[in-house]
């Protein structure tokens, strides 16, 4: 297993810890880094700045959201951020959520899976150097009547693969990166709720033109170094409440319905009721201890490397570590706790 780093939002008044957090994970030997976006920063400009200044980590686009670019925009971006990164880019996609992509983006967020498969098929097209001609759903090209004609990439054929992960929540979501992606980008993933998640990326993957292919499983993990569980625990409230009790509407909210699945749906109810409210320190408080241990890294290095084992022996590829601290230099100790941890387990690919 490898891992990876994700430092949250770039934008934020934190890009020169951030930076000095990515610098510290190359040197520590992590995997990649992976950047977000969402109505702030795009995370295109935050892979050039670290690439630039980086050598060898993976720049990974965690997620580009599929309603603010053309797949051909997304292609173009990719084959130009691979290129001048020597090949060490990773391409997250991901529909965001409906208030997102309606509010920011004016984009209707109906049939997200079909739109998803076709944005997935015209991406790859153009990144093979086909003659990009789709005819789909949502996506016409060329547009018929017009002057157009299908196009081919100017880019010059590159040795190195790019990469296609999908952030995947929903079982039929997770169905379609099995079928359609090189691999799955996971969030609020516990260990022990795993096999419902995998089950349904296999399904996908028996259904795909290639179910031997290999297949990575990346799940972004809050890491919260302190002896006390109770107090690392704290530290992740308020992002357990945002994504559970506020990332979408009352009626379509991903990952309060993973909460649901997962077996906490009076708590998921509860903490959804007080954000949705304004209460944002209650709804973090009604987070339930075992949600958050369930789906973080919590506590001091040996029960962190105990917790990393059980990612590995759940099958994750990568496990992409959110460290969480007052400054700068509590989460590079707190980075630093976790790679001595996973090299304790003896776990690190």
């Amino acid at each position: 297993m490898r891992l990876g780093l994700n430092c949250g939002w770039w934008g934020t008044g934190q890009d020169d810890d951030h930076l000095a957090l990515v610098q510290r994970a190359e040197e520590l030997g992590v995997h990649v880094v992976w950047a977000a976006e969402a109505y702030g920063v795009d995370a295109v400009s935050v892979l050039s700045w670290i690439g630039a200044r980086t050598s060898r980590i993976r720049l990974g686009a965690g997620v580009l959201q599929i309603p603010a670019r053309t797949p051909a925009m997304t292609a173009m971006t990719a084959a130009g951020l691979n290129s001048l990164s020597q090949g060490r880019f990773d391409l997250g996609l991901g529909v965001s959520g409906p208030q997102v992509s309606e509010g920011w983006h004016g984009v209707r967020f109906a049939k997200p899976l079909e739109r998803t498969r076709e944005y997935v098929e015209i991406v790859r097209m153009a990144l093979d150097r086909k003659k990009v001609e789709y005819h789909g759903a949502h996506f016409e090209l060329p547009l018929p009547g017009g002057v157009g004609k299908p196009l081919r990439s100017t880019a010059a054929p590159s040795q190195h693969h790019v990469p296609i992960y999908l952030a995947a929540v929903g079982p039929k979501n997770l169905e379609l990166a099995g079928e359609v992606a090189d691999g799955w980008l996971g969030i609020f993933l516990s260990p022990e709720f795993t096999g419902e998640q995998i089950g349904s990326i296999r399904d996908g993957l028996a259904r795909s033109s290639d179910p031997q292919r290999p297949f990575a499983f990346d799940a972004t993990v809050p890491l919260s170094v302190h002896d006390n569980v109770d107090t690392a625990a704290d530290a992740v409230r308020g992002y357990a409440a945002l994504y559970v009790g506020g990332m979408g509407s009352r009626t379509q909210n991903f990952y309060n319905a993973l909460a649901v699945r997962m077996g906490y749906a009076e708590a998921a109810a509860q903490v959804q009721d007080l954000y949705l409210a304004g209460n944002y320190r209650d709804a973090g408080s009604a987070v339930p201890l075992q949600f958050i241990d369930d789906t973080s890294l919590l506590g001091p290095q040996a029960r962190i490397a105990e917790r990393l084992t059980r990612y590995a022996d759940a099958g994750m590829t990568t496990v992409t570590l959110a460290p969480y601290g007052d400054t700068l230099e509590e989460r590079v100790a707190a980075l630093e706790t976790a790679v001595a941890a996973a090299d304790q387990a003896g776990i690190l690919d």
